[in-house]
């Protein structure tokens, strides 16, 4: 509202006119995954111990490509399931890489993880997952290695382990698998891919980012690096 249409207005005002007129978020159906997996070949580098013994995740960066999470979706058409790999920058909130198909292969990780390092050439990044049998499989451990990257895992399915990433599919499932029923695979993957492209990295502003978007807080970054 202030930036695109010079409304001067506080939050507070927007919830209660939008509970005056009837205007609600939407919700949607919490994702289930199995509940078990096999061991961890990676370490959890994100696990931090407090005072009381509680193991909990701090998802923090000082600067873009230090931490990486990635995560696998799967979504519903008329045609059968559409699988999701996305990677996002815990610096910026920005997705940094991602690969969709109708299978949810160790390819479909291995694809996602490419497109982020020809898109970023990432060195020593951690990059952080559950222990899915796609980021377990041998061949995505190798392109880890293969590229300076370092693995990371969390416990098996826990609900904190990767709660960034959690938080990127329910925004997804929102705003774009909650509008309307997808008759075709290639209907909804245009749409993940333009709702990624030109309204998550570009125009959603993110209070966590000074409610600035994930494009213009790495463009702050670059700058002040640069200077």
């Amino acid at each position: 509202l202030a930036d695109e249409h010079k409304i001067s207005v506080g939050e507070n005002r927007v919830h209660r006119l939008c509970r005056i007129a009837g205007i609600t978020a939407s919700h949607h159906r919490k994702r289930s995954k199995p509940a078990t997996a096999g061991p961890a070949p990676h370490d959890d580098l994100l696990a931090v111990v407090d005072e009381h013994g509680v193991v909990r995740h701090e998802f923090v960066a000082h600067a873009p490509n230090q931490v990486w999470l990635w995560d696998i979706s799967e979504h519903p058409t008329a045609e059968g399931k559409l699988y999701i790999c996305a990677i996002k920058d815990v610096y910026s909130n920005k997705i940094v890489g991602y690969s969709i198909d109708s299978g949810m292969k160790s390819s479909l990780a291995r694809a996602a993880m490419r497109n982020a390092i020809a898109l970023r050439s990432p060195a020593g990044t951690v990059c952080h997952s559950d222990r899915g049998g796609q980021f377990r499989a041998k061949a995505t451990r190798r392109l880890l290695a293969n590229n300076g990257l370092v693995g990371s895992m969390g416990r098996s399915y826990g609900a904190g382990d990767n709660a960034s990433m959690e938080s990127f599919f329910s925004l997804l499932q929102k705003n774009v698998l909650n509008t309307r029923r997808w008759h075709t695979r290639d209907d909804l993957r245009l749409a993940i891919v333009t709702w990624i492209e030109t309204k998550y990295n570009r125009r959603r502003r993110q209070r966590a980012l000074g409610k600035l978007t994930p494009v213009e807080f790495e463009m702050i970054y670059t700058a002040a690096d640069a200077a």
